[in-house]
């Protein structure tokens, strides 16, 4: 599934091609750090693994801050899945992770990640212009915050 997603938008953290090696490292990651430092899930829709979404602390002085990544397999787009994993995965980060915020890090262009975002009472606080660079292309970054107390939105 890993090799079929879009990765127009995606970072270059997920490898590709992806490879069991790669599975395997990221399931050790996901031992070692659930609930500790991170949130991670797999999305099921109909009894089929479509995607994976993720909280992650952060470090240093942004400690109390972590960021949100998921994709889905284009399949299953604008079904309304990923808008419902992202709130139960808000929802679950900020009881189990000691955290003030959660945030969304989005290439300007993609629209409908930046809805799924905005969908779950996450604000736009800036964008950072020429902040990213793939595939021979320059993208602004939109910076989207979501607070603890914003949460039960």
């Amino acid at each position: 599934m890993c090799n079929a997603v879009d990765r127009t938008y995606l970072s270059e953290r997920m490898p590709y091609p992806y490879t069991e090696t790669d599975a395997d490292w990221w399931l050790n990651n996901i031992a070692e750090n659930e609930s500790t430092n991170g949130v991670f899930r797999a999305i099921v829709a109909d009894g089929t693994y479509v995607g994976n979404i993720s909280v992650e602390k952060k470090s240093d002085v942004y400690t109390k801050d972590a960021e949100i990544g998921y994709f889905l397999v284009p399949d299953y787009w604008n079904n309304g899945i990923m808008t419902h994993a992202v709130s139960t995965m808000c929802s679950m980060a900020f009881s189990a992770l000691d955290i003030m915020r959660i945030t969304g890090l989005v290439y300007e262009p993609n629209t409908a990640s930046r809805r799924v975002l905005e969908k779950n009472g996450f604000a736009l606080e800036g964008i950072m212009k020429n902040a990213v660079y793939k595939n021979g292309a320059v993208y602004n970054l939109c910076v989207y915050g979501k607070l603890a107390e914003c949460s039960a939105r």
